[in-house]
């Protein structure tokens, strides 16, 4: 099966590779080693499906616009708090409190629907609006949410908006529908199988367990998968129209079948493998994936005893493209190989290195299963088309590591035709995976090869307490760093190697979503250490709507780009984000304790200056 021109085919165009540019840039290696979808701009920014807002002139204080990092600081509770009332610090010292009770956290959703029965649906909404809701969720619908898009704005801070709704399916409805839309028909009939990590697994269908920070879809059909892509579609437009340099979030897991993203998933990591088994032939072991480089006739006679294909068949296969002209091939050059010489029908077959034997790399899809997942591909395809005519960049969310390599694949073919004038497609970096800095850096190496611009969102990630879990149960490596402390050092090594590329090549970007203080304060030090301005553009900082306002208000007074992930709907039907807005905040209570003895500490000064009444001007 031909996996480039099968693609090219779905989405004229979308996977056509750059030919390499001439000598890569050389750099020097970086001196250091919680996510909301989100949205950045060179000012405030809103975001939301067919949302109309005109862009208002910044109004309220900004008191140090562009002032230097050390002159930020997170402490200044006035500062911080300049957009709340005195109403809305009270909503959330009580809402923070609320969440710092594990019986109360534990069983929200049980509790908030026996409540809703206690009081009635009035009432229901009543209290949540006084407290959850009215914290974390901006209104029911696209006229409810502008005042704060528009008071957030003239502080400095813009907004990426989310239609939360969420599909309130049972723990038995989603275990029923993923093993449903993941399953190919050839496994059904007992004709092919997958590496149990990219199967799916009972009791791990419902990919909602122990996710606090991330909307999930399920598939139900290809008329859901374009509602879906049409609420993107809504919200490419709105940021196209509000924004010079507008954000838009999707998820590749509510456009298509999740078993496409399974099946190319493993294709991907069996043939890394397959390169690092001929590496470790050639006495290349230890060394950066990115730094492998394989002799081209040593890999010939390796592919020619492994009964893959002899000297002579495998020639023409590292010539063209640069490939092979030095003498080695590189992991990029590996990886290449499977987008135009797939259509080899022995280059889809790789040793299995327990048994000896070689496999196929794809499973043969039915006529119905090849139909969907073109539908895919041109869903993702006619996406980034509406992001680069309306000016808006686009961020691919990552998913569980059984979906990444795919997600990351095909977001990487989109940055390669859609990136060559500007970064218009970013990729999902999660840091708490032991894989992440080999990733940034290839994915970093490729841009500068081929010449196009680099678009990266780091997050620390979001399913860690499912990902262990299901690698202990099922019998695969835990892909997750060992403790917290790797994950940040992981993080800041990613962001460090990104900022050095931004001051040497000017041709990357990124989005550092985090609440970590840390984090912050790190990314701010490096910039002024590296001379990259905030007025660049280059680098965006992105957290929640309800939380760590000490931040993201600092930041945007001081003229640096940060946005709010603005959430909205009807009520009853964003419960399942605010069950898990509750979880995260217990998950970080140290941070949450410090913003909520800053709030406190806002709130007496107001009442002990005569300020209590104190009302943000807009």
């Amino acid at each position: 099966m031909a996996l480039r021109p099968l693609l090219s085919r779905a989405a004229p165009g979308l996977l056509q590779a750059r030919l390499r540019s001439s000598t890569p840039a050389t750099r020097a290696q970086p001196n250091a080693e919680a996510e909301p979808p989100s949205v950045a701009s060179a000012g405030p920014l809103l975001l939301g499906p067919r949302l109309e807002l005109q862009q208002q002139p910044q109004a309220g204080p900004r008191r140090h616009r562009g002032c230097p990092s050390a002159a930020l600081n997170f402490e200044d509770h006035e500062e911080a708090y300049r957009s709340k009332s005195s109403w809305e610090l009270l909503r959330s010292l009580l809402v923070f409190r609320l969440c710092s009770y594990e019986l109360l956290v534990e069983k929200n959703q049980e509790l908030m629907h026996l409540c809703k029965k206690m009081l009635g649906q009035k009432l229901f909404e009543k209290m949540m609006k006084l407290t959850f809701y009215g914290q974390f969720v901006a209104g029911e619908d696209q006229q409810a949410i502008k005042p704060i898009i528009r008071r957030n704005r003239s502080f400095g801070v813009g907004s990426v908006l989310d239609y939360s709704v969420e599909e309130d399916l049972t723990h038995e409805e989603a275990e029923m529908k993923e093993i449903e839309s993941s399953t190919s028909e050839a496994e059904r009939e007992g004709e092919g199988s997958r590496e149990k990590k990219y199967q799916v697994q009972p009791g791990f269908g419902d990919r909602r367990g122990g996710v606090t920070c991330a909307r999930t879809y399920f598939y139900a059909d290809e008329a859901k998968c374009d509602q879906h892509m049409e609420t993107f579609l809504g919200c490419i437009e709105a940021s196209g129209g509000s924004s010079e340099d507008g954000f838009s979030a999707i998820k590749l897991t509510a456009l298509g079948r999740p078993q496409f993203l399974l099946q190319f998933s493993e294709v991907l990591i069996k043939w890394r493998r397959f390169f690092h088994q001929l590496a470790a032939d050639q006495g290349k072991i230890g060394v950066a994936a990115v730094e492998i480089e394989l002799e081209v006739e040593k890999l010939q006679e390796s592919l020619a005893r492994l009964g893959i294909a002899t000297k002579d068949e495998s020639q023409h296969w590292f010539t063209g493209e640069n490939i092979g002209h030095s003498g080695t091939v590189d992991l990029l050059d590996w990886n290449s190989l499977i987008d135009s010489r797939t259509k080899l029908s022995n280059l889809l077959l790789v040793p299995n290195l327990q048994s000896g034997h070689l496999e196929p790399l794809l499973s043969k899809f039915t006529e119905e299963e090849d139909l969907q997942m073109k539908r895919m591909l041109q869903r993702m395809d006619e996406l980034a088309k509406k992001a680069l005519e309306t000016g808006v960049r686009l961020m691919i969310d990552a998913e569980q590591t059984y979906f990444q390599p795919a997600i990351s694949r095909l977001a990487l073919e989109m940055q390669r035709k859609f990136n060559t004038e500007r970064p218009t497609i970013f990729n999902t970096y999660q840091c708490y995976l032991k894989e992440a800095y080999d990733n940034v850096t290839a994915d970093v190496e490729l841009s500068r090869r081929e010449d196009w611009y680099f678009g990266a969102k780091l997050v620390r990630g979001a399913y860690m307490h499912q990902e262990r879990c299901r690698a202990a149960e099922v019998g695969y490596e835990d892909p997750i760093n060992a403790t917290y402390e790797k994950t940040n050092e992981m993080y800041h090594r990613c962001l460090d190697y990104i900022l050095e590329e931004i001051k040497l090549r000017h041709k990357a970007n990124v989005m550092v979503a985090s609440h970590n203080e840390d984090t912050v304060k790190f990314t701010l030090r490096r910039m002024n250490e590296l001379g990259i301005q905030p007025s660049e553009n280059k680098v965006y900082f992105g957290q929640l709507l309800g939380m760590c306002d000490q931040i993201s208000f600092t930041l945007g007074q001081a003229g640096y780009p940060v946005y709010k992930y603005v959430p909205y709907g009807p009520v009853n039907e964003v419960l399942p984000y605010l069950s898990r807005r509750a979880q995260e905040n217990r998950g970080i209570m140290k941070g949450v304790q410090r913003e909520r003895e800053l709030i406190w500490a806002e709130f007496k000064r107001r009442l002990l200056t005569g300020n209590l009444f104190y009302s943000p001007s807009i």
